[in-house]
This record gives C-alpha cells, structure tokens and sequence, in this order.
C-alpha cells in the first residue's frame, strides 16, 4: 500500500488551491477593444464571399437609379440631391437591409448563443459586426459618387468628404439595422423591416427634398442617412458651407451612438432568452 500525501488528493488544499488558479485563469474577460477587432476580423473573413455579390447588387441599383434621374433632373441642387442620396443608398442597402436579415437569422438559428459562451463584451459583437458589413460599402459608395458626378456633371473636388460620411451614416444605419434584426420576433419580419428601412432610404433620400411635401420632408428629417445625404450633397458648391456639413456628420455621429447603443442593449435582451 502506498501512501499518497493529503494535498494532491481532489479534496486536498493543493488540488483546491490549483483549481481556483485554473478557473481564474479560465474567465478572464476579454477588453472591448481586442474583442472588437477579433469580431471585426472574423466577420469580414466570413462574410466577404457571400457579400460582395450583393455588393455589386447595390452599387448598380444606385448607378441605375441615377440613370433614370437624369431625364427628371438635369442639374443644379436636384442634381447633388440625386448623386448624394445614391451614393448613401449603398450604405444603407448594406448596413440597413443586410445587416437587419443577418442579426434576425443569428437570433432564430440560435447563433446568439455562441457569442454568449465567449467572455466577448455585447457591444463588441454589435460594433464588429457592424464595422464589418460597413466596410464593404466604401468600394460601392465611391464608384456610385465617382459616376453620379461625371453623369450630371458635378465637381469632385471634395469627394474626400466620404471618408467622414461613410463610416458616420454608416454606424448610424448598422446600428438601426442590428436593432431592427434583433428585436423582431421572427426572421422573415426582420427581412421584412430592413428593406422598408432601405425603400425609405431609397425614396426620401435619393428624391429631391424640394419636390416633397411638408409631411414627407418630416418623415424625411427623421431618417438618420438624411444628414450623410445633406452633408455631402453640400460639398458640391462651389463654396461649401462647411458648418453645415460638419453639423449634418455631427448629427449622424450622435445617432450612430444612440442607433448602436440600442443594439447593444438589444443583443443583451436576445442573447439571455
């Protein structure tokens, strides 16, 4: 018979001692920011094949409405009203529409579940994900802007402004596009309120404000992609106001946050039912 020191034994201090070492080791809580870029990362790898088609989908839906406009709208604000609203159309048909299909799908194939067994903060899956399906929208938005321009004749001297209008109006229509995916109830219904989400963007935003009544041009102002449209339509004078465009991008940042915030707190809500 051997005799085997009381610490090693399961119920012994040592191999207490060790387990206690092993589970704090275990759970540690991942930073926001690692998170973040972990998710981002992944999603991009995961969604670039079956996205870029979609991608080419919106970029030619914009390029043909701009088309159809040109024998409405000749020139003049009309004009930077229709360039600028379909550029923003990429954005939202990614962010808004495909984001909306993707988090209501995630809920009802119990995919929600994955992300709550990893020590991932919540707001690092929405922002990752959110991050991820904006970035494949600057390709689409320059191409549309870049022939919107040569199509009615518009200066492109401040193109450089879509590098603050994409990643603003952006956040803000990923953030309502989550949001919307993951407090429908059902995946079809979510489908179903990213493309109304998308058809308002397509109808208030790419139609000339001027031409709208007073109760649409509300419904209008209501409409987070609104100020992206705004902000970078202005850019086209020869003169551009730029308080007004650094006001429009701000307005879009705060909804951005708040549109996000919402759909962090609604991923807290459907990861834990």
């Amino acid at each position: 018979m051997s005799v085997v020191p009381a610490d090693v034994l399961p119920g012994g201090g040592l191999a207490v001692e060790e387990a206690g070492r092993g589970a704090a080791e275990l759970g540690p809580r991942a930073r926001l920011w690692p998170a973040l870029a972990a998710v981002y990362r992944a999603q991009l790898s995961r969604a670039r094949v079956a996205r870029i088609p979609l991608l080419f989908v919106a970029t030619f839906q914009s390029i043909g409405i701009m088309v159809l406009m040109r024998g409405v709208v000749t020139g003049g604000g009309e004009a930077e009203s229709v360039v600028a609203g379909s550029a923003v159309l990429v954005v939202a048909f990614v962010a808004l529409n495909l984001l909306a299909q993707y988090f209501g799908q995630l809920r009802a194939s119990g995919g929600l579940d994955h992300y709550a067994t990893l020590p991932v903060p919540p707001a690092a899956v929405v922002l990752g994900a959110a991050g991820a399906y904006a970035s494949f929208t600057v390709p689409g938005t320059v191409i549309t802007a870049v022939f919107g321009c040569v199509l009615f004749g518009l200066p492109m001297a401040h193109l450089w402004v879509l590098a603050a209008v994409i990643p603003l109006a952006g956040a803000a229509l990923s953030g309502l596009g989550a949001a919307l995916g993951l407090l429908a109830p059902r995946p079809e219904l979510a489908t179903l309120l990213g493309q109304l989400g998308m058809s308002a963007a397509l109808l208030l935003g790419v139609l000339p404000a001027d031409r709208m009544p007073e109760a649409v041009r509300f419904a209008r102002d209501l409409l987070p992609s609104t100020y992206g449209v705004e902000a970078f339509a202005r850019t086209f004078s020869e003169r551009p106001d730029w308080a007004y465009v650094l006001g429009d991008l701000a307005v879009c940042g705060v909804v951005g946050v708040v549109s996000l915030a919402v759909a962090t707190w609604a991923y807290r809500r459907a990861a834990v039912r």
